[in-house]
């Protein structure tokens, strides 16, 4: 039986998915994103991580289970958690024979079998497209946007629900020509049930000084709220519902 690799572990997380959910952050991450708030989850291996199995977060999703109304449930998020795809499939196919509720918070960077297989037994699918062009999305977050968009059509196929999240980062993807482009890529997905906007925030900046780490977006500003209502009436052109997290 595989072990998952946990960063950390939210009781009663409201933020990622339908209803009050476990959520488990999974250690490690394929992306380098240059506003990443939680850069401590990247190394595949951290000597904060602890180690469990599907039993583990089962039993604690029988505690939790008397909160989970309104379709709550688990939720894994990461760092990047399709590179533990392998244990995360184990841990499904438990929660599907126990009937939980799963989400799956992912960059959509890892395109294989095995995830295609996680999908296929995920529930909801939470997937951050950061940029729609290629080379800015190189730049942005240090990887190729392809597996992703390979991901979200392998998801449309499916049938099968999916939220699509956007952080907004002024000077990077905040420009009309992106977000019509971010838009024009989507509009025709029936799985979408929503498109959740994040504006850009510092509030992870601490923990690159405390790694000793350079945080290289220190000039950019979180986007303005007249920024933001632009970029949600912008999206809401190609989207029945548009939300601001």
């Amino acid at each position: 039986m595989n072990k998952l690799k946990v960063h950390s572990l939210e009781s009663f997380g409201t933020q990622d998915g339908p209803g009050i959910r476990l959520v488990v952050f999974l250690q490690g991450c394929n992306f380098r994103c240059l506003y990443c708030q939680n850069v401590d989850t990247q190394p595949l291996c951290s000597k904060a991580e602890i180690e469990m199995s599907v039993d583990d977060i089962l039993k604690l999703l029988e505690k939790q289970k008397p909160y989970f109304k309104n379709g709550g449930g688990l939720t894994v998020s990461g760092g990047e958690p399709t590179l533990q795809a392998a244990a995360l499939v184990e841990l499904f196919e438990a929660c599907r024979d126990h009937g939980f509720n799963t989400a799956l918070d992912t960059n959509g960077g890892v395109f294989s079998p095995t995830v295609n297989k996680l999908y296929d037994l995920t529930d909801l699918v939470i997937l951050d497209v950061k940029h729609i062009d290629e080379e800015k999305h190189q730049k942005l977050i240090g990887a190729s946007r392809k597996n992703v968009l390979k991901n979200a059509e392998y998801r449309e196929k499916s049938g099968k629900p999916m939220i699509l999240r956007y952080v907004l980062v002024p000077t990077w993807n905040d420009q009309d020509e992106y977000l019509h482009r971010w838009g024009e890529t989507f509009k025709n997905y029936k799985t979408v049930t929503q498109v959740e906007l994040l504006p850009y925030h510092t509030l992870g900046v601490y923990k690159f000084e405390e790694l000793g780490m350079d945080y290289q977006l220190k000039d950019i500003n979180p986007p303005t709220p007249k920024n933001v209502e632009n970029a949600r009436k912008i999206l809401s052109q190609y989207f029945s519902k548009v939300v601001v997290k």
